[in-house]
Formats: C-alpha cells, sequence, structure tokens
C-alpha cells in the first residue's frame, strides 16, 4: 500500500510533465497536473482511457468534439481520443491513463 498527498506534491511544467508520474504499473499511470491562470494542456492523441480528477480549480476539456468543463471534486472518464484542457482560473488535476493491454 502507498498514500500521497496529492495536494503537496510538487509538480513540473507540461515540458517535463513526466516527472509529474508519481505511480506507474504495467497497467496504469498516475500523475499531477497543474494549469496556471490562463493555462492549457496542448492537444495530445489519447490512445488509451483517461479518468481526470479536479482537485482544485476548473477546466474546460475537449475529448474529441465533445466540452465538458469539470469543477473542484468532477471526474472525467474518456475512451481513447484526441484531448485538450483549458483553465482560466488555474487547476490542479490528478490523472489516470489506463495501459491498454
Amino acid at each position: 500500500m502507498k498514500v500521497f498527498s496529492l495536494g503537496e506534491m510538487r509538480v513540473f511544467p507540461y515540458e517535463q510533465r513526466e516527472k509529474n508520474v508519481f505511480f506507474q504499473t504495467g497497467e496504469f499511470k498516475t500523475r499531477i497536473i497543474e494549469l496556471l491562470p490562463g493555462g492549457q494542456m496542448p492537444t495530445c492523441e489519447m490512445a488509451s482511457h483517461v479518468i481526470f480528477f479536479v482537485l482544485d480549480g476548473e477546466v474546460k476539456v475537449t475529448a474529441n468534439s465533445e466540452t465538458a468543463v469539470l469543477k473542484e471534486k468532477h471526474c472525467l472518464i474518456s475512451e481513447p481520443a484526441t484531448i485538450s484542457m483549458i483553465t482560466e482560473s488555474g487547476a490542479r488535476l490528478l490523472g489516470i491513463q489506463v495501459i491498454k493491454a
């Protein structure tokens, strides 16, 4: 068993996003995502299912042609998709990528 304090984890910028992965197995990997006010996650092709849980703040997520606003304590689960994310006020999220078997 491992316990993680998500609110206290250091977060690196998008260009160093692999440093934000704090746990990984053959089936999934978890990371902290932090977007500053006005920040965005560039469009990326996700070949696997993803889960985003908003710890703090608010983001607008687009998966393929669907868009949703996620607020604190909201969770999005997506099939493989083209995903982008933007925030006006800033946000901190938990991201889980399910590795395709």
